[in-house]
């Protein structure tokens, strides 16, 4: 099997130029947690993460701190936004490097990708480099248990 049996073919994706406040509110309205960045022949160039925009709210000090246990609430800083300025600028200024796997990529090796590069999600691209859908964790995993059921 390979993962375009089980990758979401209805993928949302965002030129570079988007402001990050746009690209907040596609992850509220979709209630997703990756957004490909693509150029105009649809072909990804970055991604940006639901992790990466709630980075901006988070407090300095917890890149420093092995163990937050210890850190009951974070006080006024739960009600802390980003700067206005923050927000409008593109995501080009926070996307990642993108990785991606090719619709014939095959589950395991897409799965293992993902475990190594420590990735949820994963856009999956044509032969002519495009995008065409984006696999998750949970979509490789289930499809592979799935298979268990014929073992007797």
């Amino acid at each position: 099997m390979n993962v375009t049996t089980c990758m979401k073919r209805n993928v949302v994706s965002i030129p570079a130029s988007t402001s990050i406040r746009e690209a907040a509110a596609i992850f509220v309205k979709k209630h997703i947690g990756l957004l490909p960045v693509v150029d105009k022949n649809d072909k990804p160039v970055g991604v940006i993460g639901i992790r990466d925009l709630l980075k901006l709210e988070m407090p300095d000090f917890v890149n420093f701190v092995m163990d937050v246990d210890f850190v009951h609430d974070f006080g006024a800083v739960e009600d802390t936004r980003p700067p206005a300025a923050t927000l409008k600028k593109p995501v080009r200024s926070l996307m990642r490097p993108v990785i991606t796997v090719e619709e014939d990529c095959g589950l395991l090796r897409a799965y293992s990708l993902m475990l190594q590069q420590n990735l949820h999600d994963i856009p999956v691209v044509s032969k002519d480099g495009k995008l065409i859908g984006i696999a998750s964790r949970v979509d490789i995993g289930v499809t592979i248990l799935k298979a268990w059921e014929k073992v007797d």
